[in-house]
């Protein structure tokens, strides 16, 4: 069966919608404001640099040698050894059980954009009750939010690689860029600048928290969509001319950028009005739309252009996140991708609705296990347990399972031999000791 493949920048651009997801524009400035600042960012750009880019190296190198769906890649590469990691491609399990409720948080922001056009609350009250209101009892605005981001995206996989994926990334990210420097040269105009970038680029070691190495560990390694094969499936639609590793180093690039210049915005407009910077979880949803009223009539753009990039964001990660399971069928089952497609989005639409309905007033309790919704189980699980447990797997599998002359004698291509021995240590001690400390943390299981 013959696939379509990248080009050399809609595979980086691809990639770096992957990436470049809700955990950017949301997760990191409110991370950031609840561990210091500076001295968390400077942890957080070392945790990329050592942990993150050199597991999305591997995953590349994974889809990129064998041109197959990860389940077959690393069978393949794993040849005839009984090992049971030759299993980790069903890490497409842990990319599903995230889109399932991802989507959820998508349709969110979708109503949001509409909010931001009809009425921003007034005050940081309003706005928690408002979306409280929203996510307990309008089940049916939820739903149609949710259905429509579901189709749009099994649309958009059901073109292929070259007409869909390839296609709307050159469409969404660039977009999504010129938003955010748009918002930052805005951003340059207010009193609060100068303090944010103080706050996020001088690190202040009074302020330095153990626990921050393990929340820059986890977010470093989460934030480049490693660990459930999304990077090995894109991989394995390159042309064997791509230098993956330049490539790697580019998308690690921009997904940090991009994060940094979401914090300076966010962090420009809380200083701007007075506000702390540990907002906490609900900064996207409650603070900054009360924050974008007071600027007035100008304050509905701001928020209309914010909310657009989160979504644009969304949509391309949660793309990126169907699209193993899709060349699974394509490939292993001999399923036609159209037909793929939609039965795979239909069975985890119908999934993720139940994990949208856990969070209501109406049916949350029937759907509540323990002290969790089935949406925080979701989300616990897979961020808690499978993630790390794949992005591990796929360390250790490319530091010790493949050919490692082969991988030598590819990567020296592209770097030299000091590099090539740091990075393979980083692959197969300091990967597996970091995102196994991050992940029994997450556990209760180490303090």
């Amino acid at each position: 069966m013959k696939l379509d493949k990248f080009s050399r920048l809609g595979f980086i651009l691809a990639a770096a919608g992957s990436a470049i997801g809700l955990g950017n524009i949301w997760k990191f400035p409110y991370i950031t404001g609840e561990n210091g600042g500076g001295v968390f960012v400077l942890i957080y750009l070392l945790t990329i640099l050592f942990v993150g880019i050199s597991v999305f190296i591997a995953e590349s190198y994974i889809g990129y040698k064998t041109n197959k769906n990860p389940v077959g890649a690393f069978k393949e590469l794993a040849g005839d050894k009984k090992n049971p990691i030759k299993y980790t491609g069903f890490a497409i399990v842990t990319a599903l059980m995230i889109l399932s409720f991802y989507v959820v948080v998508i349709g969110w922001i979708l109503q949001y954009i509409v909010l931001s056009l009809t009425h921003l609350p007034s005050n940081v009250q309003e706005a928690q009750d408002l979306f409280l209101g929203f996510l307990q009892h309008d089940i049916k605005t939820q739903i149609f939010y949710f259905l429509l981001t579901f189709i749009f995206i099994a649309f958009t996989i059901s073109r292929g690689v070259k007409k869909g994926i390839e296609k709307i990334n050159k469409i969404l990210m660039p977009t999504l860029m010129i938003i955010l420097v748009a918002m930052l040269l805005y951003a340059l105009t207010l009193d609060g600048f100068s303090k944010a970038v103080e706050f996020l680029f001088y690190p202040d070691m009074t302020k330095f928290k153990t626990e921050s190495i393990l929340v820059a560990v986890g977010h470093a390694f989460f934030t480049l969509s490693i660990g459930m094969v999304v990077i090995a499936t894109y991989a394995a639609s390159l042309g064997k001319d791509i230098n993956i590793v330049k490539s790697s180093i580019v998308v690690g690039i921009l997904d940090t950028v991009i994060a940094l210049i979401a914090g300076v915005v966010i962090f420009t407009i809380l200083f701007n009005a007075g506000q702390e910077p540990s907002q906490g979880a609900g900064l996207v949803f409650i603070t900054l739309p009360a924050l974008f009223y007071e600027f007035g009539a100008f304050g509905n753009v701001l928020s209309v252009a914010f909310f657009v990039a989160l979504a644009f964001a969304g949509i391309t990660s949660a793309i990126s996140i169907l699209e193993p399971a899709v060349r699974y069928l394509e490939e292993e089952k001999g399923v036609d991708r159209k037909k793929a497609s939609y039965s795979i989005s239909s069975i985890i639409a119908i999934i993720g609705l139940v994990t949208l309905l856990s969070n209501s007033a109406e049916y949350g309790s029937i759907l509540t296990i323990g002290e969790k919704n089935l949406f925080d189980w979701f989300d616990y699980i897979s961020s808690s347990i499978l993630l790390p447990l794949g992005g591990i797997l796929t360390a250790l599998f490319v530091g010790y399972v493949i050919n490692q002359n082969e991988l030598k004698q590819y990567m020296l291509k592209y770097m030299n031999s000091t590099i090539f021995a740091l990075w393979l240590f980083s692959l197969r001690f300091i990967v597996p000791l970091a995102v196994g400390i991050v992940m029994l943390e997450k556990l209760g299981l180490f303090k």
